[in-house]
């Protein structure tokens, strides 16, 4: 079980960072990042979580929202899993966590 929390902990980390990544490059970027090599190679390994997050919000949420919402998401989702991480290890011993 151990094993299974830190993965899904582990993947959430892996899509936060490319959707934070993403934001700070379209920032710097503006309308130019549709051409920057990074920003596409961030929204690659995001796009998955931005449509799970348009499947999941009402049509209500702005498609450009979306990103944020994926952002929220995964948040929660992180959160989740690093708390039932600190439970299993309570239980089975800090030292077996390592």
């Amino acid at each position: 079980m151990l094993a299974v929390v830190t993965t899904v902990k582990l993947l959430a980390e892996i899509a936060l960072l490319a959707l934070f990544g993403q934001g700070v490059i379209g920032l710097l970027s503006g309308p130019a990042r549709d051409r920057n090599l990074f920003y596409r190679l961030l929204q690659l390994v995001g796009q998955p979580w931005v449509r799970a997050a348009r499947w999941l919000s009402p049509r209500v949420v702005l498609d450009r929202h979306l990103p944020l919402v994926a952002f929220l998401v995964l948040l929660f989702i992180w959160g989740g899993a690093a708390f039932a991480k600190v439970s299993i290890c309570l239980q089975i011993g800090v030292t077996l966590c390592k």
